[in-house]
C-alpha cells in the first residue's frame, strides 16, 4: 500500500507553472479579505446545511439550504472568472480593439449570467 506524503509548508503552485511566467501581484491577493470574507460565508452556509442534516429537518428546507451555497458558490466563481478575464485575458475597459474589447465584455456578460 503506498503512502501518500504529507503536503510540505513551503509547498506552491509556481512548480507545477510552465515557463515562461510573471511572477505578479495576482488580482486574487489584491482582492484577498473580501474574497474570504465570501469563502466565509459559504463556509458557514455549509455548517448550516450540516446542522440541518444532523437536526434531520426536512428535506424541503435543507434543499433550500443547499441551494444557497449553490447560488454562493457561483456567485464566487462568476467573480473569480470575471477577474481572470479582465486581468489575464483581455481587460475590455483598456482594449484598444474594439472587437476585442467587446468580445471580452461579452463572454463576461456571459460567464455571469450563465452562473448565475
Amino acid at each position: 500500500m503506498s503512502r501518500i506524503p504529507p503536503k510540505r509548508a513551503d509547498s506552491n503552485i509556481d512548480q507545477y507553472r510552465v515557463p515562461p511566467y510573471i511572477i505578479c501581484m495576482s488580482h486574487t491577493i489584491k482582492h484577498k479579505s473580501k474574497l474570504v470574507g465570501r469563502v466565509r460565508r459559504i463556509k458557514g452556509q455549509l455548517e448550516a446545511v450540516e446542522r440541518a442534516l444532523e437536526s434531520e429537518i426536512g428535506c424541503a428546507d435543507v434543499l433550500m439550504l443547499v441551494a444557497s451555497v449553490r447560488g454562493a458558490i457561483n456567485g464566487l466563481t462568476a467573480e473569480l472568472l470575471e477577474d481572470h478575464i479582465r486581468h489575464h485575458v483581455v481587460d475590455p475597459s483598456r482594449e484598444k480593439d474594439p472587437e476585442k474589447a467587446q468580445g471580452a465584455a461579452d463572454l463576461i456578460d456571459v460567464v455571469r449570467t450563465y452562473l448565475k
